[in-house]
């Protein structure tokens, strides 16, 4: 069987490796069309406001934590997922357990295709 483009998770040596601020460590995984990033949060760290011109689907799939996404803050659980349009602000903070968020970005972000920091375009404080 061929394992090209086979990915793993929980392993942390596989994707492009992006530390977007302090407490928040991404895995990203291009492909042609769409691109996955899992972004592991610290407890109580906060991503920066931001926006990029790409539609972005989320999943939470461990921990809680407060999605912030056009002015708005909502509250998100285990299982929760959302879609955020293209040129929306948006941010999040995890809950004292931390959280793993699971990004799905379409079409891929260009500056996440090598490794650095930073969300990219359109940060704000």
């Amino acid at each position: 069987m061929q394992k090209d483009n086979f990915y793993n998770l929980h392993d942390m040596d596989q994707g492009i490796q992006r530390s977007l601020t302090e407490g928040l460590n991404a895995r990203v995984f291009p492909g042609e069309q769409a691109m996955i990033s899992i972004v592991k949060i610290g407890p109580g760290h906060k991503g920066t406001l931001h926006a990029h011109p790409e539609e972005q689907w989320g999943v939470l799939l461990q921990g809680s934590g407060v999605r912030t996404q056009g002015g708005e803050e909502i509250e998100v659980k285990e299982g929760d997922f959302w879609c955020t349009p293209g040129n929306i602000e948006h941010t999040f903070e995890a809950g004292p357990d931390g959280a793993t968020v699971l990004d799905v970005f379409a079409p891929p972000r260009e500056e996440y295709r090598k490794a650095g920091s930073g969300f990219g375009v359109s940060e704000t404080d």
